[in-house]
């Protein structure tokens, strides 16, 4: 990356994060916020954190299911602690991007010529799991509509259904495959084009493994509704009584949300996305505000184990000096 692209994606990392501040500070009480969120249920609280780690095996097992398909054979405990790690590096680099690219890379050193694959595997574990979660928000606004107001979050995630609809046809059609063609010479001006075409060869590639996906979409079922549960306990955790019900709606909303290149893990524009979904639904500021911050503890909950890892191995692999000798 380029000295002045960094600078771009710095500008609107800094910009769209002080907007989100912006917005959350002209909505909640510092004050009442603060009490909330120490005074928060830690039976509710032990539950999302349950919730939330328990998720891990079953994304480890999906994606054991997609790399041996593509004849890339590893262990569900080095899978999930290639996960932990993820969770630990997505905390400083540009949300769940920094995380995949962790995974690629890790995997690609632990299995060398299979790049393709690897990358294809992340990616459409990916994809797969926004369209899940677009399913399951589909499913709560059918449940929702007449209970709850949340209108305009209808549009926007029709319009992502629809997006999902035509990416999925025009990674897996074989007959627009040669019209991709086009795209190389714009590809190369952006010297992009060898990293395009390993990740569209990687995901092609499942179109020929139907049972594979079917199982993954079912695991990945399991692991969104868990989440949602998850988002659902942190909320009753500060004495929010609503059904899991617009959950659906707003889980799927906010793991979209939480894919914007320009944060940091997502930092102020997640608690802002709590704070704007909630209000709508007759819940203060405050409350909502405390229910994104205990999410985010979530989040470094799943990292923790990573950052271990990662402060073990590089402790082990720290030269030898000679008085240690």
């Amino acid at each position: 990356m380029s000295l002045r692209n960094r600078w771009l994606r710095l500008a609107a990392t800094l910009l769209v994060t002080g907007l989100a501040a912006a917005y959350i500070v002209s909505k909640i009480d510092l004050g009442k916020t603060a009490h909330t969120i120490g005074s928060a249920d830690p039976r509710w609280l032990a539950l999302s954190a349950f919730l939330t780690v328990v998720t891990v095996p079953p994304q480890a097992w999906r994606w054991q299911l997609l790399l041996r398909a593509r004849g890339i054979d590893d262990q569900i405990p080095w899978l999930c602690r290639a996960y932990f790690v993820s969770y630990a590096v997505g905390q400083v680099l540009p949300t769940s991007v920094g995380g995949d690219a962790s995974r690629i890379y890790e995997t690609t050193r632990r299995h060398p010529g299979f790049g393709s694959p690897i990358a294809g595997s992340v990616l459409l574990e990916r994809a797969l799991g926004g369209a899940v979660t677009l399913v399951l928000a589909a499913i709560g606004l059918v449940l929702a509509i007449g209970r709850y107001s949340i209108g305009p979050y209808l549009w926007i995630e029709a319009g992502f259904v629809v997006a999902t609809v035509l990416a999925a046809i025009v990674l897996f059609s074989s007959s627009l495959r040669r019209h991709l063609r086009m795209a190389v010479p714009w590809l190369r001006r952006l010297r992009v084009e060898k990293w395009v075409r390993a990740a569209y060869e990687g995901i092609h590639g499942y179109r020929y493994h139907p049972g594979t996906l079917l199982g993954v979409v079912g695991i990945t079922t399991v692991a969104q509704a868990l989440r949602i549960l998850a988002i659902w306990a942190s909320a009753r955790a500060v004495g929010i009584d609503l059904s899991v019900r617009p959950y659906i709606v707003l889980g799927p909303l906010l793991f979209l949300v939480m894919l914007v290149p320009f944060t940091v893990n997502g930092l102020g524009v997640r608690e802002a996305f709590f704070v704007s979904f909630l209000g709508r639904l007759g819940v203060n500021a405050d409350d909502a505000f405390a229910t994104g911050f205990l999410f985010f503890l979530m989040t470094l909950l799943l990292a923790a184990p990573g950052l271990i890892v990662i402060l073990w191995e590089g402790l082990r692999r720290a030269p030898v000096s000679i008085a240690d000798a």
